[in-house]
């Protein structure tokens, strides 16, 4: 069980990086295992840096596997409220459960629009969708490794790297300090994102790997009253809310951002509309409560401003009174056929790894009675660390 298998190879993992750390390579990953010694040098503090115990494609990353509609009995592993990743390639909508992704960790697709690795860190709790063009179209994989509890992806390739998820840069190897584009994607239920793509496919689950894609293998880890993660090393927690809270992060620079955390949005009822200023951005947010899903969207359609806010239960705009979906799509009134841009650098991770990462963040909250109206603006400046931004502040 991959659960056990982590605790298991922690505490000899540790004393491996101590090592290196006594012996004054700050600067260099030294990983002892079988064909996996590799000498690199990182940007980031060895002291979060921990082996996971599974060894390199120990947990097998997945290319190209096999897509099926719904109703086909090769997605009868998956149940209307398990949570997906979905994303839309060369028209297609694609939907990239957790269920296969607690196993695999990353799907590389390949597709006419473009090269793309699906990835979700089961223990940071993180979504995210990756160009892979940046490295030529390199396949990535699980290294084994992890960084503040958090995937360390490497890219196949000659003179690889190691590619923390959640940096969305290389951080040790001759790649150090590139980048890796964020696609449009967005986390919901299976139920949520078949609504709003009836023609979509999803990962068949029959792909004769052995893994059972009914089965949860972290117990009773995302539960909002478990903060560990499994002892692997991480700075101190953020005490804001609690580390398991799933958030909406859109990141403001390396170290700032703003989190909309599930349960305050929650608060608003089954639909809402959240406005935000992100630097000097102003942006949407979408919450849909039935699809579980929180979708930040800029707030410009067709280079006009879209004023949008929940009436009747229906996303309108004041602008023009047009009925937009959760996907941003206008479909009643003027604006019908015009679309809202995804952030794409936002995605859904546990708090308390968001806040790691992210220390300036700051952590937007339903305003208080006397505070406005939920549509108002909150405005993320970077922020520092115990700030709260709260709409109609």
């Amino acid at each position: 069980m991959i659960l056990r298998h982590y605790r298991h190879r922690l505490a000899a993992s540790l004393f491996t990086f101590a090592l290196v750390a006594l012996a004054g390579c700050q600067d260099e990953l030294v990983v002892d295992g079988t064909a996996r010694t590799r000498d690199l040098t990182c940007s980031v503090d060895l002291a979060f840096v921990a082996d996971g115990g599974v060894g390199r494609d120990g947990i097998p990353s997945l290319t190209d596997p096999r897509m099926v509609e719904p109703g086909s009995p090769d997605l009868s592993y998956l149940l209307p409220r398990d949570r997906v990743i979905g994303l839309i390639l060369d028209g297609q909508p694609i939907a990239i459960p957790h269920n296969i992704l607690w196993w695999h960790e990353i799907v590389n697709l390949n597709r006419t629009e473009g090269q793309v690795a699906v990835t979700y860190c089961p223990l940071t709790g993180s979504s995210m969708v990756f160009d892979r063009s940046a490295i030529d179209g390199a396949e990535l994989g699980v290294s084994g490794l992890l960084f503040q509890a958090n995937l360390m992806m490497y890219d196949r390739r000659s003179g690889e790297s190691l590619w923390p998820q959640m940096m969305a840069a290389a951080a040790c190897g001759p790649g150090t300090g590139a980048r890796l584009p964020l696609v449009a994607s967005v986390e919901m239920t299976w139920d949520g994102w078949q609504r709003l793509h009836p023609n979509t496919v999803a990962v068949s689950g029959a792909l004769n790997t052995g893994r059972n894609y009914t089965r949860y293998p972290y117990g009773n880890f995302e539960s909002l009253s478990n903060r560990d993660f499994l002892g692997f090393p991480t700075p101190t927690p953020d005490s804001r809310m609690p580390p398991k809270q799933r958030v909406l992060g859109i990141p403001l620079g390396d170290r700032g951002g703003l989190a909309l955390p599930f349960d305050e949005l929650d608060f608003l009822g089954e639909r809402a509309v959240v406005r935000v200023s992100v630097g000097e951005e102003p942006m949407a947010v979408f919450w849909d409560r039935v699809a579980g899903s929180a979708w930040a969207f800029h707030a410009l359609a067709d280079g006009s401003p879209a004023t949008l806010s929940v009436s009747g239960g229906r996303i309108v705009d004041a602008e023009t009174g047009s009925v937009w979906n959760l996907a941003g799509e206008a479909t009643e009134g003027p604006r019908s056929g015009t679309r809202l841009e995804p952030v794409a650098q936002a995605y859904v991770a546990f708090w308390g790894a968001w806040a790691n990462f992210r220390p300036q963040t700051q952590a937007w909250s339903v305003p208080t009675p006397s505070g406005g109206q939920a549509g108002t603006t909150a405005r993320a400046e970077g922020g520092h660390p115990g700030t709260t931004a709260r709409t109609g502040e």
